[in-house]
């Protein structure tokens, strides 16, 4: 052991890395260690002078105790002459630490001195003899902890049998900085490295990792020790390992791959659809990107107690288990779309490049949530979706507290915001975009270049762009479909379908695509372009879409100032069936067309990320198009025409009255997609209006849903036919046919109820129709008593989830706030559900008060559970927040976030929730009597 007063000696050694000697004596900046003693690094980020290669981890979990130990040999490789070794740990004791050279003898003392810096999580490792660069050597360090609570690092999960017994298993959730929860590490994402795992378990247990199992040792007294192995290349966040008793079913892609689906054994029966679903959505990915998957075997594991819906460790993928278990009983359409959209979102071949730092987590996030899509539209082409995935981005862009794409983020808490809608969704949408400018093939022979190019590596965005934009070099990979030469990019600029952007890159230079997509990554928000016809000619200007400013406000100049796009325009006119496609890069810009037209419709099919606005006659002439034939326009065209016009509302720039006449079509529209957008909006007019008590308006706009869509509730069958989009609409309709009260609706709700509860819940209910049901029979004393019974005992997540939120749609208070007393105690409602339970009792109109008081009066245990940053804790804000419409509950929101100044200072999500509610109360301020006035004249 070395005296601790040789460890005063090093802080005289430069922080950079450089060696310590008697002749080097240079005061560096300290911090101060968890003993007192100074730390040798002072930033955040690690340094880079010791970089790891290969992990040899050993985990032995006692599911008895609810502790681990371990032991990590880390093989590093040093850059530059250093006494110290700088990484990641948080929360591990660690029992001993030691150096060994190459030759695996140890390089001095047996036991080092460990120095530790919590706020950083960090700890340093100090070798009297100097480390020499150019050098391989082995970090050997020995751990202990208990298994977390919570749903970070190597946490307990727990699940009970039919009979009662508890069991318990231990699984991992690393991503974005926990990986240093388990092991001792090099925790950021460019720290890439091997990793050979051993896990110690009894027999009554299995133990998976993200490779197959090499060989099993028996250690004697019943103990098993599984050596699996060595991983390819990856970050930490993507190691994973889980012990538990479950039971799988397993199968084969057609390319050799073994696929396994893991859940307890009494749900066993539930994860067939998922191993269909990976194994079709893994033979795709393989063929789309003509790579082979580069693992010899893909494990999904449904874990009990999983804060987010799934994460993609590479070949254990880890999930929600309503995010893959499928239950035939008592599983709906939505949640069939769901389980196949999470998987496909966690199989894609993000894990061959890691973002370089979190600020680029949207280059995983982002495309994976795009190729959801596109794997899924090809795969399972009835359950396509991504209107809505950019109706949710426009919503958060179009408000100031946005972000850009890519932004700093440099602590964890930070880090955890990241993974957010601009990220996810607002990111996918801008790859769709640039998909469809680049034409399919263009893009997908990109994106292979792209994954090839930097496999197991990392990379940032215009490691992206240059992949898109340039045609093939020497020393490009060459893959005939895939790989485009400069004299076939000019062939096929010629002639149609044209590849517009190929014209653009061939002619102009690679920057041009940089230049075009730093626009949408580099800078927050979303364009307004307006459009003013007059005759053939169709003049132009972009700015800034904002809902909450306004042109005459004094901000408004500050906020518009310095943003530009370069828009891929699209648009159809009267007299043109095709696409034509033009690029605004400029603040105004002409378009002439070859003659004059009726109409013009800008973002065909809304494959663009922006608002466009008619100025002048152009929204009448749009109204009228779409009474008189509005098939001259694809579905997708409608759907975007209602949001376009009801986002324009919001902003100030359209009158309600107007947006209102456009959807008066709707009477003839068959197409499930628009109508859904258009009700979801009289909807959420209805709601606000209802929660600040404006009966008038209310009953009003009631009547009004009720009257207009009388024909479209009517048709509506209480069953599961159809297909996916049919049954998703009925699910939406009769939903809110009962929320409305339609006495059709609740006899016909109450008579499945009453039958279901009679039969002890033994009958099958349709499974598209459940909630609405539940929520029915919830409204009663004793049939909420029986919904809550059977929610203890169901072994569905996806019956659960429909019985919860029937259960919060009481307008009983004591009820109410004796389910958000559950979700704390975490054992009938499960702590993982807390977050959705508040949002569902936020959303009830008789409980958005006794939820905002329950997350106020519980703020800092809520952050303990889940953690500052994490999705859950958003949610939680957002979820009660967005219900505020009133400058005094503004007021009450903003004296909250004062109180907890120290937290809330740390959170770009507070910004979001003020920015919301001031939207309402603009909305409300703007609307109210034009809707008062409007209803006025349509009810009968």
């Amino acid at each position: 052991m070395i005296p601790l007063i040789l460890l005063i000696l090093p802080y005289l050694c430069i922080e950079m890395g450089l060696a310590f000697n008697s002749k080097d004596t240079v005061m560096a900046k300290t911090h101060m260690a968890s003993n007192g003693l100074p730390f040798p690094w002072s930033k955040l980020r690690l340094p880079n002078y010791v970089i790891p290669i290969h992990y040899h981890l050993l985990i032995h979990p006692n599911l008895t105790t609810l502790s681990f130990t371990g032991s990590a040999k880390i093989e590093i490789d040093v850059k530059n002459d250093t006494n110290w070794i700088v990484l990641h740990s948080k929360n591990l004791t660690i029992t001993m630490a030691t150096i060994l050279d190459e030759s695996e003898a140890y390089q001095s003392e047996k036991i080092l001195p460990v120095l530790e810096y919590p706020l950083h999580e960090q700890i340093a490792i100090f070798s009297p003899k100097i480390l020499i660069a150019g050098e391989k050597y082995f970090l050997h360090l020995e751990f202990a902890a208990p298994l977390a609570d919570g749903f970070f690092g190597f946490y307990k999960s727990s699940y009970k049998t039919k009979t009662g017994e508890t069991r318990i298993l231990a699984s991992t959730h690393f991503e974005p900085t926990f990986a240093r929860m388990a092991f001792p590490c090099f925790d950021e994402p460019n720290f890439k490295a091997n990793y050979s795992v051993r896990i110690r378990r009894s027999q009554k247990h299995v133990a998976l990792s993200n490779m197959p199992i090499e060989q099993t040792i028996s250690l004697g007294d019943g103990l098993l020790e599984d050596h699996f192995e060595a991983s390819v290349r990856m970050s930490t966040y993507l190691v994973a390992f889980v012990v538990c008793d479950f039971r799988s079913v397993s199968g084969r892609t057609s390319t050799g791959i073994d696929v396994s689906v893991y859940a307890i054994p009494e749900k066993w029966h539930q994860t067939h659809y998922a191993l269909e679903a990976a194994i079709k959505l893994l033979e795709f990915y393989e063929k789309y990107f003509n790579i082979y998957y580069p693992l010899p075997k893909q494990d999904l594991i449904a874990i009990p107690d999983f804060q987010s819906g799934a994460m993609e460790n590479w070949g254990l993928t880890t999930y929600r288990e309503t995010s893959l278990l499928f239950d035939p009983v008592t599983s709906s359409a939505s949640d069939k779309l769901w389980v196949t959209l999470v998987i496909a979102h966690e199989l894609w071949f993000g894990n061959l490049v890691t973002m370089e730092w979190w600020n680029d987590i949207w280059l995983n996030e982002g495309f994976a949530r795009y190729m959801e899509i596109v794997s899924v539209d090809a795969t399972f082409p009835e359950m396509k979706h991504l209107l809505d995935t950019c109706f949710v981005a426009i919503g958060r862009d179009s408000l100031n507290s946005s972000r850009p794409i890519s932004c700093e983020a440099e602590n964890p808490t930070q880090i955890k915001e990241m993974f957010d809608t601009v990220s996810y969704e607002k990111g996918a949408c801008i790859l769709h975009m640039l998909r469809h400018f680049l034409t399919d093939d263009v893009f997908q022979s990109g994106i292979v270049r792209y994954l090839r190019r930097f496999s197991y590596r990392n990379a940032k965005n215009e490691n992206l762009w240059d992949s898109l934009a340039n045609t093939c070099s020497d020393d490009d990979f060459t893959l005939g479909e895939f790989c485009y030469s400069r004299q076939q990019a000019s062939k096929n600029a010629v002639s149609e379908p044209l590849c517009f952007m190929l014209t653009f890159a061939v002619h102009g230079n690679n920057n041009e695509v940089h230049a075009m997509m730093n626009t949408w990554t580099l800078q927050k928000g979303i364009p307004l372009v307006t459009v003013q016809q007059q005759g053939s000619v169709l003049k132009l200007r972009q700015e800034r879409f904002l809902k909450t400013v306004q042109p005459s406000d004094p901000s408004w100049q500050s906020l518009q100032h310095g943003y530009l796009w370069h828009v891929p325009l699209t648009y159809m006119t009267s007299s043109s069936g095709n696409v034509v496609r033009h690029l605004l890069e400029t603040k105004s810009d002409t378009i002439e067309l070859p003659e004059d037209v009726t109409w013009v419709k800008f973002n065909t099919d809304m494959n663009g990320y922006y608002i466009i606005h008619y100025e002048g006659d152009g929204w009448d002439t749009l109204i009228n198009l779409m009474k008189d034939n509005h098939t001259a326009l694809s579905y997708k065209d409608r759907a975007n025409l209602i949001h376009n016009a009801f986002q324009l509302v919001t902003a100030g720039y359209l009158s309600l009255d107007k947006a209102l006449d456009l959807m008066g079509y709707l009477e003839y529209e068959t197409h499930n997609v628009p109508l859904l957008q258009g009700i979801g909006y009289l909807e959420t007019f209805y709601k606000m209006v209802e929660k600040r008590n404006i009966t008038d308006v209310s009953q009003n706009l009631k009547a009004y849903i009720l009257q207009y869509f009388r024909a479209v509730f009517t048709k509506q069958t209480w069953s599961d036919d159809g297909s996916i989009s049919d049954r998703r609409l009925r699910s939406e309709i009769l939903s809110l046919a009962c929320e409305l009260h339609h006495t059709p609706c609740l006899e016909k709700a109450n008579s499945l109820f009453n039958d279901w509860m009679k039969s002890n819940g033994t009958i099958s209910l349709p499974t598209d129709v459940a909630e609405t049901v539940y929520s029915v029979g919830a409204q009663r004393n004793e049939g909420w008593t029986f919904l809550l019974e059977k929610y203890c005992h169901s072994l569905s997540g996806a019956e659960k989830s429909k019985i919860l939120g029937a259960l919060s749609s009481s307008k009983d208070l004591d009820k109410l706030s004796r389910l958000l007393d559950l979700g704390m105690e975490g054992t009938v409602i499960r702590t993982q559900d807390l977050s959705t339970l508040i949002y569902c009792v936020a959303r009830n109109p008789a409980g958005r008060f006794l939820a905002w008081e329950f997350v106020k009066r519980n703020w800092h245990a809520l952050v303990e559970k889940f953690e500052l940053g994490s999705f859950c804790i958003r949610s939680i804000i957002i979820g009660t927040t967005a219900q505020f419409s009133s400058k005094e509950e503004l007021n009450e929101v903003k004296a909250f976030f004062d109180s907890i100044k120290e937290q809330s200072s740390q959170l770009r999500v507070t910004q979001v929730a003020l920015e919301n509610v001031q939207k309402n109360i603009l909305w409300l301020e703007r609307n109210l009597e034009t809707l008062r006035t409007w209803l006025q004249k349509h009810i009968y």
